[in-house]
């Protein structure tokens, strides 16, 4: 009587075969710690050009009100001064507005950059992880494979 093949033996040592490498995943989590610095740095950068922008801007309006709110008794002279203090405000507005919009092209130039390098990387990444793992598939498929035809046939 012929006897029936033990195919689960087969199945886990063409399993035990396909080892996981963690390495794949050890370089995803350092990737991913790298980008997330190099966006804080993005981020932080362009925090601290705002914060400087909008401490000279607060200055120069100060500075530029105290000469406003001195004591004046002519009407015209009190005209004179507010018109000044307005039209020189809305001149430091419209620099500071461009000011900031120059940083945040800049923030979202570095962050394109950063964002297509590392999907190139993850891409290539990718493709070496995904052809590693296709080959050793292929191994252990055909190594079940050749175990499984010389079970069936009695072959050894």
């Amino acid at each position: 009587m012929a006897k029936t093949p033990d195919f689960a033996k087969t199945f886990q040592d063409a399993l035990a075969s396909m080892n996981v490498d963690t390495k794949a995943f050890e370089e995803a989590i350092k990737s991913s710690a790298e980008l997330g610095e190099k966006m804080s740095k993005i981020t932080l950068s362009a925090a601290e050009e705002s914060a400087d922008l909008s401490a000279k801007w607060t200055k120069d309006t100060l500075a530029k009100m105290g000469a406003a709110s001195t004591a004046k008794t002519d009407p015209a002279e009190l005209g004179k001064a507010v018109t000044d203090f307005a039209s020189s405000s809305a001149e430091k507005t419209a620099e500071s507005m461009a000011a900031f919009a120059e940083i945040v092209k800049k923030v979202q130039l570095e962050t394109v950059e950063l964002l297509m390098s590392a999907g190139k990387d993850f891409n290539e990444d990718a493709q070496a992880a995904m052809k590693k793992a296709a080959d050793e598939a292929q191994a252990a498929v055909k190594k079940a494979t050749d175990e499984l035809t010389k079970a069936t046939t009695g072959k050894k």
